[in-house]
């Protein structure tokens, strides 16, 4: 494999940190940001490597007589 990857993602890193700095984020917070968001998605993969997997936590049903009834605000 080549490094190719590598430099799409700088590329893609700095656009993103252009558009940042564009819209008025100091460039250390806008590092800062990205370093905090990486970290936190390398902590949730070592946690759980594969999310997908996990058995899907069933949502409870609106089928109870008042679900379909508004309420008025007060």
């Amino acid at each position: 494999m080549t490094d190719n990857w590598k430099n799409e993602l700088r590329l893609k890193l700095e656009d993103l940190l252009d558009r940042l700095i564009v819209d008025g984020v100091s460039r250390d917070d806008a590092c800062n940001a990205v370093i905090e968001a990486i970290s936190r998605l390398k902590s949730a993969h070592e946690i759980d490597p594969d999310p997908a997997e996990d058995v899907a936590v069933e949502e409870p049903a609106n089928d109870w007589p008042a679900a379909g009834q508004a309420r008025p605000l007060e």
